[in-house]
């Protein structure tokens, strides 16, 4: 997949509303623009898409001759994940846990097997290999916790066996054009907890 294809997370948008507001602070954007840029971030679903809106403004803290637009580490980064693509992934937790958060790649299917112990997958700063990713699930006495940006539709097909699959805050995306994630799979004795939530903010040094 090209990289200005792949789908924006929630920490993306951040990053380019926060030079936005610098943008508008220096003078370089008037009011105007930059509400109507504001208006094209929130509808943007790629990067590329991103990139644009912030194409003609210099990186954070001033002009330098070669100095990269804001969105191209991302785009860098986004490549490099892609190209590491196998197809899947299999994450396993018997009698112990497993995590993935921060920037990293999710499979067009990701195997989740857990026996008496936890995994927790964040994506909110992951990058989709495509727009719709399968995690298949087998959940035995332990828990799988899944946190994803808001914006993201997630369709549980899930079975339990006392045991179960609950939804937080997922219910309201219902744009066929959203990214996709499609839980499959069953849980016994345990649990599947999803949550939406916004990206963490980062906290400023205060002098």
């Amino acid at each position: 997949m090209e990289p200005d294809h792949i789908r924006a997370s929630d920490a993306d948008r951040d990053r380019v509303a926060d030079r936005l507001r610098e943008a508008a602070a220096e003078g370089r954007l008037t009011q105007a623009e930059h509400e109507e840029r504001i208006d094209a971030l929130y509808r943007a679903k790629t990067v590329g898409e991103l990139t644009e809106i912030t194409r003609d403004l210099p990186v954070s803290g001033g002009i330098g001759d070669g100095d990269p637009a804001p969105m191209s580490a991302a785009t860098e980064e986004a490549r490099r994940l892609a190209a590491q693509s196998t197809g899947r992934e299999n994450i396993v937790a018997v009698f112990g846990g497993a995590e993935r958060k921060g920037r990293w790649l999710v499979e067009p299917r990701t195997n989740v097997s857990v026996l008496c112990g936890g995994v927790e997958l964040d994506l909110r700063e992951a990058v989709l290999s495509q727009r719709e990713v399968t995690i298949q699930c087998a959940v035995v006495c332990g828990g799988l916790e899944l946190i994803v940006p808001h914006g993201v539709r997630v369709v549980n097909n899930t079975s339990g066996i006392l045991g179960g699959t609950t939804l937080h805050g997922t219910d309201a995306v219902t744009d066929p054009n959203h990214p996709v994630i499609r839980l499959t799979g069953t849980c016994m004795l345990g649990g599947i907890e999803v949550k939406a939530k916004r990206p963490k903010r980062k906290r400023k040094n205060r002098r």
